[in-house]
């Protein structure tokens, strides 16, 4: 079944004047005239799904269809949902596009995937998209400006089941140099060894530096790694049950008791 994009909400986590909030606005207009951005008032980065509770929030209009938020981007999604848009909800959830890939392990600290999940678990139909980027390079904007559209128009026409949200990455090259499209599995990386950098300030105190860790090799899987690093868009359908069925059967029979 198709996905309506009648009414559009976007967020981030780069914040309300992020370069790639601009790009993913610019997308979304090809698709509908009813926008909306609520996104936080600065960069929300590694923010994850995480909410604010102990202190309260701030919110701030631009315009009747643009806000921020000195908050998260989750708090964003909720104040969306539960405030600002209340009257008419949105039926379509855009996020990003985010400076820098989510991929692999990446998608439990984005709070790029995060607005996405938010918006999932509200039963809005969902899409996180990011830029890759490498060292040294200026992003590639313009692969995304290129390719979003088709991307999102492909989504809405095939549609996806309700608690499934949809994580895209564009490669870190310029659009001439794009093989394709693949729906990809999640991937893996190596998370402990050498993704913490310590290094020493001019008055020579440490401090450290979070990397991403080394690539998980995983034969004969399509991952979104694998994929990005061949220059090929990575869709990835994700969902928020996060049980494992098959040890939950096999624990059942072994452990599950009535007392």
């Amino acid at each position: 079944m198709s996905v309506s994009a009648a009414r559009i909400l976007i967020s981030n986590d780069d914040g309300i004047n992020a370069p790639g909030l601009k790009v993913l606005e610019a997308v979304a207009r090809q698709f509908s005239d009813d926008v909306w951005v609520v996104a936080p008032e600065t960069e929300q980065s590694g923010a994850g799904h995480s909410l604010t509770l102990t202190r309260p929030l701030r919110v701030r209009k631009h315009d009747d269809k643009r806000w921020s938020i000195d908050g998260t981007p989750t708090d964003c999604v909720m104040l969306a949902l539960n405030q600002i848009m209340v009257d008419s909800l949105p039926t379509l959830i855009l996020s990003g596009i985010n400076r820098g890939g989510n991929l692999a392990e990446d998608v439990t600290y984005s709070g790029t995937v995060s607005v996405a999940m938010e918006g999932t678990l509200a039963s809005i139909p969902s899409v996180a998209f990011s830029q890759c980027i490498r060292p040294d390079q200026r992003t590639k904007w313009k692969t995304a400006e290129r390719f979003a559209p088709e991307v999102l128009k492909s989504l809405l026409d095939t549609g996806w089941p309700t608690g499934v949200l949809m994580n895209v990455n564009f490669p870190a090259f310029v659009p001439e140099e794009i093989q394709g499209i693949r729906v990809t599995e999640q991937g893996r990386r190596e998370m402990l060894g050498n993704n913490v950098e310590e290094r020493v300030d001019p008055r020579g105190f440490k401090y450290y530096w979070f990397g991403l860790g080394r690539e998980v090799g995983l034969p004969g899987h399509e991952t979104d790694l694998k994929s990005v690093r061949e220059k090929f868009i990575s869709i990835t359908p994700l969902h928020l049950d996060l049980t494992h069925h098959q040890t939950r059967s096999e624990l059942a029979e072994a452990v599950a008791k009535e007392f």
